[in-house]
């Protein structure tokens, strides 16, 4: 199994943000658990603070892989580019956010992008990717 993990804008700034929100480990420290743990899987992690190449990145994830979890971070609540992106994307996608996002400001309740994907978590911080990769697998045995 292929899996894509997208994060986007200032997620490569983790471990100097809000601990509150967004835990203490940085993004190298959270692929790494991910790897360790499910160490039967290919990888490719992917970060960047520009959407367009975020859209891009999702519009060729179909060819290789056989998931796809992101975190687009702040264009979660704003891109109808990326929205467009996974909707067009026809493998399992699921949406993590680091940070309860209910718990936090008004314009963080609008999730533009988690429509389009199959599920999405939040609020467990580095363990939400690890329950994402979980889930693609649960979702990936019944094809």
């Amino acid at each position: 199994m292929k899996i894509l993990v997208i994060n986007g804008p200032n997620l490569n700034m983790l471990g100097m943000r809000e601990q509150s929100n967004y835990g203490s480990l940085t993004l190298s420290e959270i692929i790494n658990a991910i790897r360790t743990e499910f160490k039967e899987i290919n990888f490719e992690f992917y970060q960047s603070n520009i959407e367009g190449e975020i859209v891009g990145k999702i519009q060729n994830a179909q060819k290789e892989f056989d998931a796809l979890i992101i975190n687009p971070g702040g264009y979660s609540h704003t891109s109808v580019a990326i929205k467009d992106a996974l909707e067009i994307c026809k493998i399992i996608k699921i949406e993590v956010h680091l940070s309860h996002l209910v718990k936090r400001e008004d314009y963080r309740q609008i999730l533009l992008t988690a429509g389009s994907c199959d599920g999405y978590i939040a609020g467990f911080k580095e363990k939400g990717y690890l329950a994402a990769v979980y889930l693609v697998q649960k979702l990936n045995n019944r094809k």
